[in-house]
């Protein structure tokens, strides 16, 4: 039987052999923290009781789902990176599997296959765990290397919004600063190379390295052994498995633990060397720098004494440490720092003795940089979970993704050169995120300053808005095309790509004017359209995001969705086929209904005025955008210009489409009205209809063409950006729905 989805080369191919381009979203950002107790990352009750907790009802509850599942569909997405993580698996203990999650995944899998969804798995992950700032791994992880979460804030080996004494005034971003904090660099460090760096660190008889990703992989190989189970899900709906959520190296490569490296770009709050975090880690005050982030980067602000006044981050050694049942080998001691018992550092002079230590493999002696880290330590541990997956899910594609804006690991005609694997980066426009402002000014080509472009970065600075959005084209171009040369002929797709909702000190949520937001989420889809890639899937939808918290998770505001806003009036109905043979058509009056639908999982929030509770379609009109689902031949290019409302598309095909297999096209009749929309094409004929296939009501063009090189625009209405409709263009909407007999969701 053939694949649902398969790779062919670089693209991805249909059971017609058409282009299949994923359109997809994260679901959902509320799956990185637990449901039972609800803990976001803004709330300290029961957060320390990491063991006992439930993520069943992650990302939403099987009632709730076909309420977001239509939603998704309904903007025209055709993929989910379907977001979990390892502590929902084994928050427990080692090898203690919560069976009732598991079943609970597997019945929202099924929903999503009703919509025909392509889904493939993402074990999420940020600065480790929610116990050191983020999102991921379970809190008897901690526990096992001997570390103490319970001092992680006297000592700023994390920041942790949950224990921060006001959670709404956490610094922005600051959670991010976590990979280059003490607790972090420790599991990162061990997780990929614990055998080379920590070799008495010996778990039931295993190094921790072992131990550590035997047991990530085994949840996520139980994971998709549950998923096979269930017989109906694996290549249906579930295509593939992503290796691991942005991936850190820890300390592997630090050249002098003494100083800041130069390639460390995100500094801010007390920003300790990696000797400072060890020292404060141990109880002693270290006196570090202070930096902010303005407009041109990190600077320097200040300098801070940062005093533990005793307290450590790591167990005392007179911890019980049977309680999860593991066997600590004697050579490895509580209550002192890892690092020391390996002769990093003296305890007893407080000297640093190998500044160096982790600068050379230790048994080459070969320098390691991040690119000896990727194509070492990242490499060993995705060819483990590779084969752990596919002695599942032999037909899994595998979203390799290797470090944050690194350089790919070499795989290009070797062994690892996969047929079956795609190449996963994520790219955030850095300026926008961390400003949380969109700077029609001005921008910074990042990554060709990264990869040394420029002989100075003046050079990088991009003047206005049209070289602003170039220059995000350019650089997901560039990505692309860098994995490519380093990773062989495969698909790209970003796994990550948005924008911050809560820009201008939330001036949206007081105005309802999102055209700040509509630029910046316009400019990243004009960049993923132009550069080339096979797909994308935004970040993130989050069912209970507000305008006062945000996504609920370090204050974080990513979402598409919020319970504070409106839906874009979007809601097709089906028997509206219209169709042309040549040119021009035309499909009927505005956009037939006004969808009323609002998320089911919670009550509407209670956002304070004073935070702003103006409701806008955030954003939406940008993200809702037309865009190619299965193409006969290649897409060679395909974009939408957003102030224009005009779309074009051109491929070359060796076959022509036919009337049972067309190229199709998502048109959404926010903007394509089904009579007010004109159509040129270099050939054939086409369709623009409504259809509830896949359980969701969407607006398809279905266009037959002959062979060669083919191309199509399409027109519809121009409208303003970022702002709600008039209250006569509302009530067209909702008197349109009322006409044609449909009822709002």
């Amino acid at each position: 039987m053939p694949l649902r989805l398969r790779i062919e080369g670089r693209t991805f191919r249909d059971t017609e052999n058409r282009e299949v381009t994923l359109r997809g979203i994260n679901v959902a950002g509320d799956a990185k923290f637990p449901a039972t107790p609800d803990v976001p990352s803004n709330q300290p009750e029961h957060f320390f009781e990491g063991d006992s907790v439930s993520f069943v009802g992650r990302p939403f509850t099987v009632d709730d789902a076909h309420t977001h599942f239509a939603r998704l569909k309904k903007w025209g997405y055709n993929t989910i990176r379907y977001v979990f993580t390892w502590e929902a698996i084994e928050h427990a203990g080692p090898g203690k599997y919560d069976e009732e999650w598991c079943q609970h995944t597997v019945k929202i899998l099924r929903l999503a296959k009703e919509y025909g969804f392509y889904v493939f798995m993402d074990p999420h992950q940020d600065v480790w765990s929610r116990f050191t700032g983020g999102s991921g791994a379970p809190m008897w992880t901690l526990y096992a290397v001997g570390l103490n979460p319970h001092g992680f804030q006297a000592t700023q080996a994390a920041w942790v919004q949950n224990l921060y004494p006001d959670p709404a005034d956490y610094p922005k971003m600051i959670w991010a600063t976590n990979y280059t904090r003490m607790a972090c660099q420790v599991m990162f460090t061990l997780f990929f190379a614990g055998r080379d760096f920590a070799p008495k660190a010996i778990l039931d008889g295993k190094n921790i390295q072992d131990y550590l990703q035997e047991h990530f992989i085994g949840a996520c190989r139980h994971l998709a052994l549950r998923i096979h189970e269930a017989g109906d899900l694996e290549n249906d709906v579930v295509i593939g498995w992503e290796s691991v959520n942005e991936p850190n190296r820890g300390l592997c490569g630090w050249q002098d633990l003494s100083v800041i490296p130069t390639d460390q770009k995100l500094k801010k709050g007390p920003s300790p060397t990696a000797w400072q975090a060890i020292l404060t880690a141990s109880g002693r005050p270290c006196e570090m720098d202070i930096w902010d982030f303005g407009g041109l980067g990190p600077f320097k602000s200040g300098r801070e004494l940062v005093d533990p006044k005793g307290q450590t981050a790591w167990l005392p050694a007179d911890y019980d440490d049977s309680y999860y049942g593991w066997k600590r080998d004697p050579g490895w001691k509580l209550g002192e720092c890892i690092w020391a018992q390996h002769c990093v550092w003296d305890p007893s002079t407080d000297r640093l003795l190998k500044k160096d230590y982790f600068a050379r493999f230790p048994r080459t002696r070969k320098k390691i940089d991040y690119e000896a880290f990727t194509n070492n330590y990242f490499m060993a541990y995705y060819r483990r979970h590779r084969e752990a997956i596919r002695s599942v899910h032999s037909d899994a594609i595998l979203f390799c993704q290797p470090p944050v804006l690194e350089v790919p690991p070499r795989l290009k005609g070797m062994e690892d050169d996969d047929p079956n694997m795609v190449f996963a980066p994520h790219y955030y426009d850095g300026v926008t995120l961390m400003m949380k402002k969109w700077n029609r000014y001005w921008n910074v080509d990042v990554f060709g300053l990264l990869r040394g472009r420029y002989w100075s970065p003046m050079f990088a600075i991009k003047i206005g808005e049209t070289a602003i959005r170039n220059c995000l084209r350019n650089q997901l171009s560039a990505i692309r095309k860098e994995g490519m040369d380093y990773m062989g002929d495969h698909p790209c797709v970003f796994t990550e790509i948005g924008i911050p909702y809560d820009m201008d000190d939330k001036y949206a949520y007081k105005t309802g004017d999102y055209s700040s937001q509509c630029s910046a989420m316009d400019a990243n889809h004009f960049a993923i359209e132009g550069s080339g890639a096979n797909g994308f899937t935004l970040w993130v939808y989050v069912i209970t995001n507000n305008h006062e918290w945000g996504d609920l998770w370090n204050g974080e505001d990513l979402s598409v969705f919020s319970q504070d806003d409106s839906p874009l009036p979007l809601n097709p109905t089906p028997d509206a086929d219209k169709s042309t043979k040549q040119a021009s058509v035309s499909v009927d009056q505005m956009s037939p209904s006004y969808s009323l639908s609002q998320s089911t999982i919670s009550q509407r929030s209670q956002t304070p005025p004073e935070i702003g509770s103006t409701p806008g379609y955030r954003a939406a009109e940008a993200y809702v955008r037309p865009s190619p689902i299965s193409s006969v031949g290649k897409v060679t290019s395909y974009g939408f210009d957003l102030r224009n409302a005009t779309f074009t598309f051109a491929l070359d095909c060796q076959d022509a489409a036919t009337e049972a297999v067309p190229t199709e096209i998502f048109l959404p009749e926010f903007h394509f009205p089904r009579d007010n929309t004109s159509v040129e094409v270099s050939s054939g004929k086409w369709t623009i209809s409504v259809d509830d296939a896949d359980e969701g009501l969407i607006q398809r063009l279905r266009w037959q063409h002959g062979a060669g090189q083919q191309s199509m625009t399409v027109k519809g209405v121009r409208r303003r950006q970022g702002m709600p409709l008039s209250k006569e263009e509302e009530e067209g909407y909702y008197e349109q729905c009322k006409q044609n007999g449909c009822s709002p969701m």
